[in-house]
């Protein structure tokens, strides 16, 4: 199923409040959560709450929108947590043993930022093929 942007944010600002209230969270909250607790340059962001549902982040502005930063590491550890596609976890388990966790992540971000715009761009589906090599490459 597919969200809105502003759908999409509401969960990042929902979880954001479960954890200023030391709410109990769900496995996936947990797992925003945790991307959030390392981005503490993004919490002033998620104390905007209705401003930032609406605020564009463009590149043109010098802006990196920060809910597509910590979705791309959501989207790191399930693919590693998947293993999808095949091999993925062998290279960020490798990764992250040299890195750490979140430089590991942000290392991985170029391919996965490559793989995207391409599908984007072509109109069709990521080519994991492709995005399996640029990350084998790191």
């Amino acid at each position: 199923m597919y969200q809105s942007r502003d759908e999409m944010r509401q969960v990042y600002l929902d979880v954001w409040q479960k954890m200023q209230q030391k709410m109990l969270l769900e496995p996936m909250e947990a797992l925003i959560a945790d991307v959030i607790e390392a981005h503490p340059e993004y919490h002033s962001l998620l104390e905007a709450d209705a401003e930032i549902r609406q605020q564009d982040f463009t590149p043109d502005q010098g802006q990196t929108n920060p809910f597509l930063h910590m979705g791309m590491h959501i989207a790191l550890r399930e693919q590693a947590g998947t293993d999808r596609p095949p091999g993925i976890k062998v290279v960020y388990q490798k990764l992250v043993s040299a890195k750490g966790q979140h430089e590991a992540e942000h290392t991985m971000m170029e391919c996965l930022g490559q793989a995207l715009w391409n599908a984007q761009r072509n109109n069709q589906a990521p080519d994991e093929a492709g995005y399996l090599d640029c990350l084998q490459k790191l």
